[in-house]
């Protein structure tokens, strides 16, 4: 992956931690996002990826329709 390709992908994904609200549930405590974000990593190495990733995958969609008020 190219550099800028890198880096906007870095800067989408840290606008998504924004859009879930993290920064201000987290009093901005990179710690405890970074923790988050290994808990998540851990559930998706387990058994149950598959049906994780659905669950997650739907509420994501849900989430983000609602944002655009397409829903």
């Amino acid at each position: 992956m190219k550099r800028r390709e890198r880096t906007r992908q870095l800067i989408e994904l840290g606008g998504l931690v924004a859009k879930a609200g993290l920064i201000e549930l987290t009093d901005d405590d990179r710690a405890v996002i970074f923790g988050a974000l290994v808990a998540v990593a851990a559930k998706l190495r387990g058994e149950d990826r598959e049906q994780t990733m659905t669950i997650w995958r739907r509420r994501g969609k849900r989430a983000y329709g609602l944002e655009q008020g397409t829903e």
